[in-house]
């Protein structure tokens, strides 16, 4: 049975409180600080408040009365055929008060629902939708006619809808998955803003040009044209213009007749001065202008030499003035692979969450992450109330056009994606374009690896099928003594991934030797850590700490082979990760094999008495050590040979212990930010794969006794033969054999 996580019901505001507030109908629209929740209610009551992926959105209060349409979903309602032959406001001038108070009305309740959103029954539910989305689904024009009702759609626009409302966002990341609609919800939502903004611009970039272009032409011009006359403004130019739309009355000729002219002058004519465009597609585009609107489409596929990194920095200065933000920006798009675009879209999709914000409540983009999982939005498995079939049903479902639906999205998926299993790129491809997690939407392609891809994939997976009891906190000093005893305490923010802990009696196992401290734990297992020494970079980033702890076959009650510890932070200072680092080799009480390139790290475990926890590099025996090395321990990163080692470490890992084995079994390499690491492992430029590097050196230290520099010597068996004479005669002669 599918279980759905898109969204959930919460109750984070106290029930006297909301009915307090809604009867005097105090609720403003926008951010409310003190609740910590998004109103998008623009009546001033709140019922329902959803949290969509961290972001906490109020909607209205349910009606007393809701709509209800003949077949218990969403129509499309008629527009009276009277109103349908107007083209234009001027039009509906011309015509008797009799006519206009028969539909004003009408046209006063459209405007309504445009602002306020729709309340309508849906298969006997009360749904609510904003008013853009109802613009969308009543008077948006699509390839197919209409558009439908879909529940994913439905939570799309509920998101967007707070986007706008809240004050501190930029707008959205929307990470989608192919035909689900984005594209014409887009122009949509433009046409609707642009008709009832003034004196604001709009902008469209996609791709490349050409698509951007295609999409004002194709999708933008036609829903403009297709709006009824009272959603119309004045626009000037051409009905179906190829570069701009423009929301503003025609320029008229001025001649010496209309300039002396002393007659009764005729009304004058006002106009939005909006308009709608599109820009070939740059890392500067957007740049200088002031927007209401940017839509960015196809983000996630902006190859070389373009950045869709770049474009955002420039482009995000187009919607503020100072640190007042005045536009939005829509942004969606499916991944191309990481190499092709699909890297740089993956960042910053993932600096939008609105999980991780700044001190000033912001998202490190501005932008807001949503991502919707393939199976709520898959042509085909939509039924007729727009509800998505997760699970093959026990009776047939019918869908939107009349079709029965007898197999669930998910088994359908599933299908597919087993008969791709053997072409791991055409499974990658499948899994971005119709990706039911992150990872699957940005899947990489494998020829680039030098690992093997299809093992790192099936354990990604399996992982993510499974619940891996991973364990997230820090290591902390009892009672903050220094070199006493460590422990680990649980903490959703902390910078430690667990899965295995030693038991009690080998906690904090340590060994005496000449007063020195040594691991007493060596025989289960060791730590591979890719240290740095600079606290702060210019940049603010810089490469992360990376620490991997990882068992070997031993008698104790240790299970084999497991990647047990994963640490991948850059605290504040690099003491406090060296000091991390420490706690977790005492607390373990297995010894660390570190690059010594950045040797404060091994200097802090020296001066604090742990230079026996240091292990030493083990291609090489003692007397062939350099000073340093003696004395801090470490293993060299500028040799090839260390190199390839290296990576022939992880490559041996992942055969023996990685994907599926062929007892139908998985590996147990539970940490997904490892595996997304080895496979876009780049052995020419390895200084941004921390944990690859930390990963492998706890490999290499595991297997020391491969990297042993005393070849056996076969020495070859002494021949003594003893020469033998024979006595006759005055001289003894040799015996020849």
């Amino acid at each position: 049975m599918y279980s759905q996580t898109l969204y959930e019901l919460i109750k984070p505001i106290k029930i006297n409180t909301i009915n307090r507030l809604n009867k005097s109908k105090k609720w403003q629209y926008g951010y409310n600080k003190e609740h910590d929740v998004v109103i998008i209610s623009k009546n001033g009551t709140i019922g329902d408040i959803y949290d969509i992926q961290g972001l906490k959105v109020a909607l209205p209060k349910t009606p007393s009365k809701v709509h209800e349409f003949n077949k218990n979903k969403w129509e499309v309602t008629d527009y009276p055929k009277e109103l349908k032959r107007i083209k234009t406001i001027f039009d509906w001038r011309e015509y008797p008060e009799d006519f206009k108070k028969k539909y004003i009305d009408y046209i006063e309740k459209e405007f309504s629902k445009r602002d306020e959103g729709f309340w309508f029954y849906n298969k006997n539910v009360a749904t609510y939708i904003t008013g853009t989305h109802y613009m969308y689904l009543q008077w948006s024009k699509i390839d197919v006619g209409n558009p439908d009702f879909r529940e994913a759609n439905r939570l799309f626009y509920i998101f967007w809808e707070a986007c706008k409302a809240d004050k501190r966002s930029y707008g959205m990341c929307y990470l989608k998955n192919r035909r689900s609609g984005f594209s014409f919800m887009a122009s949509g939502e433009t046409v609707n803003q642009a008709t009832i903004s003034s004196d604001a611009r709009f902008g469209i970039l996609s791709k490349s040009g050409p698509d951007a272009k295609k999409m004002f032409t194709d999708k933008v011009v036609p829903i403009s044209v297709n709006y009824p006359f009272f959603f119309k403004p004045i626009q000037d130019g051409m009905d179906r213009p190829k570069t701009e739309l423009a929301y503003r009355v025609p320029a008229s000729k001025l001649t010496r007749r209309n300039i002396t002219s002393t007659g009764d002058r005729p009304e004058e004519l006002t106009g939005l001065d909006t308009t709608i465009d599109w820009k070939n597609t740059g890392d500067n585009s957007y740049d200088g202008e002031k927007l209401k609107l940017l839509v960015h489409d196809e983000s996630g596929k902006w190859e070389r030499p373009n950045n869709i990194l770049n474009n955002w920095r420039v482009t995000k200065t187009t919607l503020r003035l100072g640190s007042r933000i005045i536009g939005k920006c829509m942004m969606g798009s499916t991944s191309n692979a990481l190499d092709k675009g699909g890297d740089n879209f993956k960042k910053l999709y993932n600096d939008s969450d609105v999980n991780k914000r700044n001190r000033n409540g912001q998202t490190n983009s501005g932008l807001y992450s949503l991502f919707i999982p393939m199976e709520w939005n898959y042509e085909g498995f939509i039924d007729e109330y727009g509800i998505p079939v997760f699970d093959t049903p026990e009776e047939e479902v019918k869908g939107p056009y009349g079709d029965y639906i007898d197999i669930g999205v998910v088994d359908h998926w599933q299908n597919e994606a087993d008969g791709l299993k053997n072409d791991q790129d055409a499974l990658n491809e499948f899994y971005r374009q119709f990706p039911r997690t992150t990872e699957h939407a940005f899947r990489d392609e494998t020829k680039n690896s030098i690992f093997n891809l299809v093992r790192i994939y099936e354990q990604i997976d399996f992982n993510e099928e499974t619940d891996q009891g991973i364990s997230t906190g820090n290591f902390q000093w009892v009672n903050g003594v220094k070199d006493s005893t460590v422990i680990f305490y649980p903490n959703a923010k902390g910078r430690f991934k667990i899965t295995w802990t030693p038991p009690l009696h080998l906690q904090n196992n340590i060994k005496l030797k000449n007063h020195l401290k040594f691991p007493g734990n060596e025989h289960m297992g060791a730590l591979g850590c890719d240290s740095y020494d600079i606290s702060g970079t210019v940049d603010g980033l810089g490469s992360k700490g990376s620490l991997h702890g990882l068992t070997k076959f031993s008698m104790e009650d240790c299970p084999p082979n497991h990647f047990f510890l994963e640490y991948i932070a850059r605290p504040q200072t690099a003491e406090i990760f060296f000091e991390d680092v420490l706690m977790a080799c005492v607390f373990y009480g297995m010894p660390l094999l570190c690059e010594n390139n950045k040797p404060r790290l091994l200097y802090y475990f020296k001066r604090r008495g742990y230079r026996g926890y240091s292990m030493n590099r083990p291609d090489k025996t003692w007397n062939k050590l350099s000073v340093a090395e003696k004395e801090i321990g470490g293993i060299p990163n500028s040799s090839e040979d260390i190199k390839q080692a290296h990576a022939a470490a992880i490559e041996m890992y992942i055969q023996s212990n990685v994907g599926k084995k062929q007892d139908g079994s998985h590996g147990s390499l539970y940490f997904t930010e490892t595996l997304n690491d080895w496979a876009k492992f780049d052995i020419n430029n390895r200084t941004k794969f921390d944990a690859t590097i930390s990963s492998g050196l706890a490999i290499m230290a595991c297997n020391r006794h491969l990297y042993n520099p005393n070849a056996k010597v076969e020495k070859q068996k002494l021949n003594i033969n003893f020469a033998r004479y024979k006595q006759s005669g005055m001289r003894s002669t040799i015996i020849e054999n």
